[in-house]
């Protein structure tokens, strides 16, 4: 028998968290596996060992790393603590280690007052457990699931057992009660129909980029499951997520609006739904387009809130992308457009929690095979199985009677192709960023090969300052939505960390972890293609590429640091997380990149905390 559901959940835990305290906080004390001594406290089993200090505490602890990634997504094995008074080293629980780590993490820190400190330290702690305890549930209830191997979209994205892969609490879902997983959680796989509401429609807001109206787009979209609905000239269709249907009708503008008529519930309608890998986009094959609602519920960090300038930036940003022509002259890049929003006003709120944005859904049934987000592809496999990555590569090079190594040099130069270099060049001629990170990054893989990229998010885009007047000159609308442009300098650092760090350094990674390729290999076959984009970029592109081959840092988000300091990126400034910065594992020679000591003097320190 392999490892309990509850083993590996703590392992995927501990890995997560780990990952984020080596990039974020201390980048700890490395030494080759056969230079490091346990004091006869058991056997070793890895590389390398990776040393934590924790002061304050007067221990220490040592991390056994089964792999020892470039590109800082090493894998672990056994934990170990030394404290004082004790004379030799004794094996540790992952979930003991995280916590005294996050015990050492809040002494650390300088500026906050000590009660403030306190709550965040234990809220910090709730939400490790929580993520743990229902990532562990996901994991017992899917392991044995062949869908999980499946080739459909919607099954890619509800495979995503561990989830944000570089997140302390990746499966934290808080206001989500342990009733409604089962229905609700991508992972689990639940279908339900959404609930309605007619509504005055001198109290609804609309718009669409297209020939449909968005209420005309709902009224389609029930239609599906039971034929038109009628209603009087003067009212509209509302849909809204079940989640957030119980607590609008829980809000006294609501009740009040329910009591005058100008709101009547209408209860379930329409074809079954269910929950792509956002939780609150929700997808139906046989429907044109997804939906984007709001939900009461805490995902990772941040409260799932469809914020009022995010509706018309959907719209705005559909004809932006329409006039540029990008897509005509790129055909294997695609943006997956959120065209139309519908909402209800009330008195006082700017969101009433109504808001819903309609996604264009192009994998209906029979359209569906091959497409899988880069999340899907480059998660750890469950215990005795392989990664998706490792299956995809290893059944073409059968097929084509090659080496796997062959075979990941041309898919890894595919995927450049397809996904890093457009990306590039739409910022470097028009000045539009993405937030490209693993979630947002499908690709149609249906020939085992990159042969598309598709990217989704209308919350993220980012558009340059210096490009303001050209861009608006495409699609003046841009003048409503003044919060969509930034300086460059902001949009390199996050532009940076969304498609180069958290999705492109996955990918490499994988393939290392996997055995497919060195990831020293692939950073060069990577080098190489950035010198030559280099070379042909004029625009913001080129000093954001500069960079990655140049600086000896990039930038990071640190979204461990952004829940210590309890940051809802999406309610924030500007959607600010806490960012700091990482070794570029691109700027050593092919010796360096794979040395733990270069890691260890270039890495973060307990000063980055503060």
């Amino acid at each position: 028998m392999g490892p309990s559901a509850r083993a590996i959940a703590e392992h995927a835990s501990f890995r997560a968290f780990l990952h984020c305290y080596l990039q974020e906080v201390d980048s700890g004390q490395w030494c080759q596996a056969e230079d490091w001594s346990d004091d006869g406290s058991g056997h070793y089993r890895g590389t390398h060992v990776c040393q934590l200090a924790l002061d304050t505490q007067r221990a220490r602890l040592a991390v056994d790393v089964l792999y020892f990634s470039a590109a800082g997504r090493h894998r672990f094995g056994q934990v170990r603590l030394w404290s004082a008074g004790r004379f030799s080293w004794s094996t540790l629980e992952p979930e003991h280690a995280m916590f005294m780590l996050v015990r050492e993490l809040y002494t650390l820190i300088g500026g906050m007052m000590p009660e403030v400190r306190r709550s965040r330290e234990l809220e910090l702690f709730y939400r490790l457990t929580d993520s743990y305890q229902v990532m562990a549930r996901y994991i017992a209830a899917r392991q044995a699931d062949p869908l999980l191997l499946s080739d459909r979209f919607i099954d890619g994205e509800q495979s995503l057992l561990f989830g944000h892969t570089a997140h302390p609490t990746p499966k934290s879902r808080q206001g989500l009660a342990e009733w409604q997983h089962a229905s609700y959680a991508p992972e689990l796989a639940g279908r339900f129909q959404l609930q309605f509401f007619s509504v005055q429609r001198n109290l609804v807001t609309q718009d669409a980029h297209g020939d449909l109206s968005a209420a005309a787009m709902v009224e389609t979209t029930v239609a599906r499951g039971r034929g038109p609905l009628k209603l009087p000239a003067d009212r509209v269709l509302v849909p809204a997520h079940p989640l957030q249907a119980q607590w609008l009708l829980c809000q006294p503008e609501v009740m009040a609006a329910i009591a005058s008529g100008d709101i009547q519930p209408l209860g379930p309608l329409g074809p079954a739904f269910t929950a792509t890998s956002s939780v609150r986009t929700l997808y139906c094959e046989d429907c044109d387009w997804m939906l984007k609602f709001s939900i009461p519920v805490r995902v990772t960090n941040s409260l799932r809130v469809n914020k009022h300038h995010e509706l018309r930036a959907g719209v705005v940003m559909a004809r932006l992308i329409e006039q540029t022509g990008f897509l005509d002259q790129e055909t294997g890049f695609h943006i997956i457009q959120d065209p139309a929003y519908l909402t209800v006003r009330l008195p006082g709120r700017r969101e009433s929690g109504f808001e819903v944005i309609l996604r264009d859904n192009p994998f209906h049934r029979h359209q569906d095979r091959g497409i899988l987000s880069v999340a899907a592809l480059t998660q750890p496999p469950l215990a005795n199985h392989t990664s998706r990555l490792r299956t995809l590569i290893e059944g073409l090079a059968l097929n084509e009677s090659r080496s796997l190594a062959a075979v990941s040099r041309d898919w890894f130069r595919q995927y450049l192709d397809c996904a890093i270099e457009p990306a590039l060049r739409l910022y470097d001629d028009h000045g539009i960023a993405l937030e490209a990170h693993q979630q947002n990054s499908l690709l149609d893989l249906s020939s085992g090969y990159p042969s598309r990229y598709y990217y989704r998010d209308n919350q993220g885009y980012y558009l340059s300052e210096s490009r303001r007047e050209e861009l608006e000159a495409l699609c003046p609308d841009l003048s409503d939505t003044p919060e969509l442009f930034y300086r460059d300098a902001m949009i390199r650092d996050r532009f940076c960390y969304y498609l180069v760090v958290n999705q492109l350094f996955s990918v490499i990674a994988r393939f290392g972890e996997d055995g497919l390729l060195e990831e020293a290999q692939l950073l060069d076959l990577l080098r190489h293609a950035l010198k030559n984009w280099l070379d042909r970029f004029q625009g913001p592109a080129r000093p954001l590429v500069a960079m990655l081959l140049s600086d000896a840092r990039l930038p990071y988000k640190g979204n461990l640091l952004t829940r210590v300091h309890d940051v809802d990126e999406l309610n924030a400034e500007l959607e600010m997380a806490v960012y700091t910065s990482i070794r570029n594992p691109l700027h050593k020679t092919l010796a360096d990149r794979n040395s733990p000591r270069e890691r260890q003097l270039a890495g973060p320190r307990h000063h980055d905390v503060a």
